[in-house]
């Protein structure tokens, strides 16, 4: 795979949180029993163009190093120089976390 991308559009390039691996009470969880985390942070913004080609860069809600919220299940996972990431609209990022 790549060693950089730059996301397209209104897209944004973020890295999932690591998920908790031990309960409250102790018990570690494999892999398969661990729901994917919900927190992220902003890794990279898109071009910033909308369909018309017009330059939408300033209408961007959150910047690079943001720590947001993200839904469950959207986005595309890819892989970068190692490092598991999610490419994801804008409009899939639920809060800026502070």
């Amino acid at each position: 795979m790549a060693n950089t991308i730059t996301p397209l559009g209104r897209r944004v390039l973020v890295k999932r949180s690591l998920s908790e691996e031990k309960t409250a009470g102790g018990i570690f969880l494999p892999d398969t029993a661990k729901e994917k985390p919900q927190e992220a942070e902003v890794i990279a913004l898109g071009t910033g163009k909308d369909d018309e080609g017009k330059d939408v860069t300033t209408l961007f809600t959150v910047k690079k190093g943001d720590k947001v919220l993200i839904s469950k299940y959207g986005g595309t996972e890819v892989k970068v120089a190692g490092d598991d990431l999610l490419i994801i609209n804008e409009t899939d990022i639920l809060g800026i976390l502070g």
